[in-house]
């Protein structure tokens, strides 16, 4: 049995990979060259990369890819994208393309509120205390100037505190729910330095009151219902002629296949998690944190109480429209940003956007590739442009050689990629 380390994190980098090796790998050396090989050769880029995170002993690789030819609101993007999943850059890229044609995306952004919480518990009375907050909350407003002196500067800051009583729903439960604009920072330390700074007020000034407030913690909160965007597409119902189905007939199965994931909660799921693909690809590419977007994106699925569709579609008057709305607390500054070389470059790569402008990248992202996702399953089903794609994930896994790869490429081209059909294939140009 494995005995419990002490000291781990002050060996150095070499020695972490020694006791790691020698603790669970049973001394492989080859899984001791593959933690190395993936080291970077540049020793001040190796050295930037290990002080993001503790403990570090490589680096873990994804592919960098770009979706090009994306119209959004009349000018061209290349979308830079992060991800791992065989399709998605290509069906973002052919979402692009069908809709350049079409006019292409247009996008807004429909608020940028971000919301934290000092949550505490007061089993006093509950007028006292409304009574009470709204003398001290000109203090806790002026205690954090020293913080917000910056962000108001440059037009953002505090925009409210309120007190809310939850008590209903947890015995003594009450917050200070505070509201914020962070312009193009994601503001995680910003605000959660304010929230800190509100319950230090509030506990001083609570002293004043016969019973006690008792603050549990202060922490901005991931769910941003009011940081929207909105991401349309829209075109004459004629206009959908595709893969040999008739456009009336593309529309109405389209528009079916939406309002089956907006009912289904088991389909809505799959819906949104193929809209995430594009999403927290872009979101990594950009040095932003997908998990907050991914938990706050899916929490605002499920607002009504049933977890249900992102997007919307419809005809009227012949037209087709097909839209996202979605919360995105997202940066541009600040975190990754200016540290991360390739976060820096795909910034770069689109034209270096505030975080209102990254907001409408992220949102159509996600509106493309959800596109591409519902045009395959109501024509020609989701595998066959899927495992096209997959089929260099085979062969790499059997290790073809680049003659081989050509030959089975070239065979696929006119039959349905099935990974026991590839394996056959393989198995037989080799026999």
């Amino acid at each position: 049995m494995t005995k419990l380390v002490s000291g781990f994190s002050k060996l150095s980098k070499t020695e972490k990979i020694d006791w790691l090796v020698s603790t669970y790998l049973n001394g492989n050396e080859t899984a001791k060259e593959t933690i190395l090989t993936y080291w970077n050769s540049n020793e001040k880029l190796q050295n930037l990369h290990d002080d993001f995170i503790e403990n570090t002993i490589s680096n873990f690789y994804l592919p960098l890819g770009v979706a090009p030819n994306f119209n959004i609101n009349g000018a061209i993007y290349t979308i830079p994208m992060v991800i791992e999943e065989s399709s998605v850059v290509a069906a973002a890229s052919k979402a692009a393309k069908f809709w350049g044609e079409r006019g292409g995306f247009k996008t807004e952004v429909l608020s940028t509120e971000k919301i934290g919480q000092v949550h505490f518990t007061y089993a006093g009375n509950s007028e006292e205390l409304q009574s009470f907050f709204y003398q001290i909350k000109p203090q806790i407003l002026q205690d954090a100037q020293a913080i917000t002196k910056n962000m108001e500067k440059r037009g953002g800051g505090i925009l409210d505190v309120v007190l809310v009583d939850k008590t209903k729903h947890l015995k003594d439960y009450y917050q200070l729910h505070a509201t914020f604009e962070t312009l193009d920072a994601m503001g995680a330390n910003f605000i959660n330095s304010c929230l800190e700074q509100f319950a230090t007020t509030l506990k001083r000034e609570a002293q004043k009151l016969k019973t006690p407030i008792h603050v549990v913690m202060s922490i901005l909160s991931n769910y941003v219902p009011n940081c929207l965007v909105k991401a349309s597409v829209s075109c004459k119902v004629e206009e959908l002629a595709d893969k040999g189905i008739h456009p009336e007939e593309f529309a109405e199965k389209f528009i079916q296949a939406v309002n089956i994931a907006k009912t289904e909660p088991y389909r809505a799921v799959t819906h949104n998690k193929g809209i995430m693909n594009g999403i927290d690809a872009v979101v990594l590419a950009t040095g932003n944190d997908f998990r907050a977007i991914e938990a706050g994106v899916h929490a605002y699925a499920s607002r009504t109480g049933r977890y249900s569709s992102l997007t919307d579609a419809k005809v009227e008057n012949g037209i087709f429209t097909f839209w996202i709305e979605l919360p995105l607390a997202l940066g541009t500054v600040g975190g990754l940003t200016k540290l991360h070389p390739l976060v820096k470059l795909a910034l770069d790569i689109l034209g270096n956007p505030t975080a209102k402008e990254l907001m409408q990248v992220v949102a159509v992202a996600g509106l493309a590739q959800n596109f591409g996702a519902l045009r395959s399953l109501v024509t020609t089903g989701i595998q066959e442009g899927h495992m096209k794609m997959h089929l260099m994930n085979i062969l790499n896994q059997f290790e073809a050689t680049v003659e081989e790869k050509n030959i089975i490429v070239e065979k696929f081209k006119t039959e349905t990629v099935t990974h026991s059909g590839v394996v056959k294939a393989l198995e037989e140009l080799r026999a």
